[in-house]
């Protein structure tokens, strides 16, 4: 999808959360509706954001990271000893 599509679809996912979030505590429908709209527009903000990407530094980025060691990870219980 361009773009412009998706900022269009964003608007009118937005449009529908408004109406649905005034209507929410009423009825059980609304809910799944309001949680359903609230999901497609958290894909239309990655698909937006993955239009501004360009393919060849992703590319570029994946590969470097293959190639750096990793760090070791810590642990929440690393921060308590000694």
């Amino acid at each position: 999808m361009k773009k412009e599509e998706i900022l269009k679809k964003i608007e009118q996912v937005d449009e529908q959360i408004k109406k649905f979030k005034k209507r929410l505590k009423t009825s059980d429908l609304c809910e799944d509706l309001y949680d359903n709209a609230i999901l497609q527009k958290a894909i239309l903000m990655k698909e937006l954001e993955d239009c501004d990407k360009n393919p060849i530094v992703e590319t570029f980025k994946s590969s470097v990271r293959k190639l750096m060691p990793k760090g070791e990870k810590k642990l929440i219980c690393d921060y308590f000893k000694g």
